[in-house]
């Protein structure tokens, strides 16, 4: 995935996700844009008009979920410097095919990383079946370039799958559709009979993942370069995927619409109605990469999750794993903290609704109903202008502008205790008395039951401050 100039989103220019806004630290709000196709064109295919009659039913688990595992492992992991290391270094295949006698992981590997996700308070797992390098982690028929007949000995993907469901996790497949290895992958653009074969193994590939492993949730396509959706013949693999799998979501990465869209590295909202979901990294690599020490801090996970929950979208966060498939200590640290603090906060990120509120400084919202969570992401402690500004007492203050809601109650989620507060709506709610210190860590999160639904306009509090005589003669 996304690594400086090596970048999948070189090869997506016509994938994209669907037409949105950035939720921006500049935002006024979660502003919304209308949608776009995946391939830009904003038509709808016959494939996905097919699908949407059931998409609300087939997704609601999905909505409900927000948190899933990515999970990057193949011989790149062996390599150990970063997925896109083959056409990245320009490895010759033959040199890059011995991987895969040296590729031995560990018995049932994914069972430690099953148990991570739940701890984690993942509700979903997606892993690559076969990235780029075209190396197929399942027992296939269509190739020997495939884990049961190189060094695992074994399917790594029935490991997975077995894994997943022994802890009521949901199972999800991602498939990349680009392929170094195969001698069809390049020069299907240009040579008709290498596209014919090689779009006949891909749905063959595909097929059998559909048929082999029970009921798949999440079928994950990426990177469709270099042909077009009508030269994959993409309605025809959907149709195909979907008779297979009646109750199967899909993403948008084979050129149509599908059921979900897929902002990469970063956090884009989509228009409301349309699904999305942001994938992103641990650190800056998706495959194991031993010299990349830029972990994210419990806090960002935690923010991230918090920012796609606000604009109704999913958080799909990866690990690396390790060669022997062992996952490497400081996401497990990370992904521990992040499962403690949803143990106490879950309510505020589980099951919300999208909202309207403005990016802010030191606090971010989600809501669920009329319930607005407020997440106090750098806790005020004691103001120093308190002693000339009654605005900030008594004792610690957080305060939010533009709420246009009356708040009926207020509590601290961790504990339960209540909060007193005083509002002018529109103006100010002020949530007073807290403590010094931050009652949770990474982050405090304030339940405040209202009258109606939350939503915050900061530019309508401003026009409605009263004016006094600053700059007038």
């Amino acid at each position: 995935m996304t690594i400086d100039a090596i970048s999948r989103r070189s090869f997506l220019k016509q994938v994209g996700a669907a037409g949105a806004l950035a939720y921006s630290s500049h935002a006024e709000a979660l502003n919304l844009t209308a949608p776009q196709s995946a391939t830009g064109s904003g038509a709808v295919s016959a494939a996905d008009a097919t699908q949407a009659a059931t998409r609300a039913q087939r997704m609601a688990w999905w909505h409900a979920a927000k948190f899933g595992m990515f999970i990057h492992w193949g011989l790149y992991s062996v390599l150990g410097q970063h997925e896109w290391a083959m056409e990245a270094e320009g490895i010759p295949i033959p040199q890059y095919e011995l991987m895969a006698k040296h590729f031995n992981p560990k018995p049932n590997a994914a069972r430690d990383w099953a148990r991570l996700a739940k701890r984690a308070g993942q509700k979903y797992m997606v892993m690559t079946t076969k990235h780029h390098e075209g190396f197929c982690m399942f027992d296939t028929k269509l190739t020997d370039y495939c884990a049961p007949k190189q060094g695992p000995g074994r399917d790594l993907v029935r490991e997975y799958v077995e894994a997943a469901r022994a802890e009521g996790l949901r199972v999800g497949f991602y498939y990349s559709l680009m392929d170094w290895h195969h001698p069809d992958g390049a020069k299907c653009k240009t040579d008709e009979a290498a596209r014919k074969r090689f779009v006949a193994y891909t749905h063959g590939l595909i097929r059998e993942l559909m048929t082999n492993y029970g009921k798949i949730d999440v079928l994950w396509y990426d990177v469709d370069a270099p042909l077009t959706p009508e030269e994959w013949e993409s309605e025809r693999m959907n149709q195909m995927v979907f008779e297979l799998q009646p109750e199967i979501i899909v993403n948008n990465r084979n050129g149509l619409d599908g059921d979900f869209s897929t902002p990469e590295q970063h956090i884009e909202a989509s228009k409301e109605g349309r699904a999305w979901e942001t994938c992103m990294t641990l650190n800056d690599s998706w495959g194991y990469n031993r010299g990349d020490d830029s972990w994210k801090t419990p806090k960002e996970i935690v923010s991230n999750l918090a920012t796609c929950a606000a604009g109704g979208g999913n958080y799909l966060l990866n690990i690396g794993p390790k060669p022997d498939g062992s996952v490497p200590q400081e996401s497990v640290d990370v992904l521990e903290k992040v499962g403690a603090w949803l143990d106490t906060n879950g309510k505020a990120i589980y099951l919300t609704d999208r909202g309207s509120f403005p990016a802010a400084p030191n606090t971010q919202f989600t809501r669920r109903g009329n319930t607005l969570y407020v997440h106090q992401k750098y806790w005020p402690g004691v103001t120093p202008a308190a002693q000339w500004l009654s605005f900030f007492q008594p004792g610690v203050v957080v305060a939010i502008g533009g709420l246009k809601a009356k708040v009926t109650s207020a509590r601290l989620l961790k504990s339960g205790q209540s909060v007193a507060f005083t509002q002018n709506e529109p103006l100010t709610l002020r949530l007073t008395g807290l403590p010094v210190d931050a009652p949770d860590s990474p982050m405090t999160v304030l339940e405040l039951e209202c009258d109606s639904e939350p939503t915050i306009d900061a530019w309508e509090m401003v026009s409605k401050w009263p004016r006094y005589k600053v700059g007038i003669g």
